[in-house]
C-alpha cells in the first residue's frame, strides 16, 4: 500500500515547510510539495499550510496569501471536505480565506513571543486530533507576534456550544486570545487551525520540549489509510 500523500504548502515568506514535511514523513506518510503559485494540489489526500510569514506579513497576516492561485483550488476542496491542518501563519490563512471563524492580532502587550506552551486538547474529532484524549495537556513551541485569537460574542458562543474549540492554552495566555483559544476547528471538522507549532516538536533529537506533536501526524496518517 502506498503512503498517503500530505501536501505541504510554501508561499514566499514560510519558513516551517521543511519541519512539516519532515514531520509528515517521520510518522510514515509522504510529503508533496505544493508551491503557491502553481493551482495544482497534485491529488494529495490532505494539506499542510505552516508558518511563516508569508509576504513578509504585509496588509494583514495571511491576507496576500489567501489569494494565492493554489488558493483557488484549496479552497474549495477544503469546503468539499479535504483534510486541512493550518498552524501559525496557517491558520492566520485559513481565517483570512474563510475557511475558520474569526481572526489573529497582534499580541497582547504587543510582543513577539517564542517559548514553550502547555495546550490542553478539548476535541479529537477531527482527523488530525484523533490520537489524542480529551482533557489532554501537551506542550508545543509557539512563536508569533501576531497570534491573540479574537471573534465576536456570537462567533465564540457558537465554537464553544457546538464544541469547536480544539484546543486551549493552559498554564498561561501567551497572547491574550479570547477564552484561551489556541486552536479550533471548523463545522465539518476536517479543517484545524493553531498558533502553536506540532512539526516543531516529533522527535528528541531536535531540543523540542516533548514529541506530542507526533500525534497531530500519526491521526492524520490513520484517518487516510482507514478511508
Amino acid at each position: 500500500m502506498s503512503a498517503a500523500r500530505v501536501g505541504v504548502v510554501t508561499f514566499p515568506g514560510t519558513l516551517d515547510d521543511q519541519d512539516a514535511a519532515r514531520a509528515v514523513r517521520h510518522a510514515g506518510g509522504e510529503a508533496v510539495p505544493l508551491w503557491h503559485a502553481d493551482p495544482d494540489l497534485k491529488g494529495v489526500d490532505a494539506v499542510f499550510l505552516p508558518g511563516g510569514f508569508s509576504y513578509g506579513d504585509y496588509l494583514r497576516c495571511g491576507a496576500i496569501s489567501r489569494f494565492a492561485p493554489l488558493m483557488e483550488e484549496l479552497i474549495p476542496a477544503a469546503r468539499a471536505g479535504l483534510p486541512v491542518l493550518g498552524t501559525c501563519n496557517g491558520f492566520q490563512i485559513l481565517c483570512e480565506a474563510h475557511l475558520l471563524p474569526g481572526a489573529l492580532m497582534r499580541n497582547a502587550g504587543l510582543h513577539y513571543i517564542c517559548r514553550d506552551q502547555g495546550v490542553r486538547v478539548e476535541n479529537t474529532a477531527t482527523p488530525w486530533t484523533s490520537d489524542f484524549t480529551e482533557g489532554q495537556e501537551i506542550v508545543l513551541p509557539v512563536k508569533h507576534g501576531e497570534g491573540r485569537y479574537v471573534a465576536d460574542e456570537a462567533t465564540l458562543s457558537a465554537l464553544e456550544g457546538n464544541g469547536h474549540v480544539v484546543f486551549r492554552y493552559v498554564g498561561g495566555n501567551p497572547n491574550g486570545s479570547l477564552n484561551d483559544i489556541a486552536g479550533i476547528r471548523n463545522e465539518a471538522g476536517n479543517i484545524v487551525g493553531l498558533m502553536p507549532h506540532p512539526e516543531h516538536a516529533v522527535e528528541d533529537l531536535t531540543g523540542a520540549p516533548s514529541t506530542d506533536g507526533r500525534g497531530f501526524f500519526s491521526s492524520i496518517l490513520k484517518k487516510l489509510v482507514n478511508l
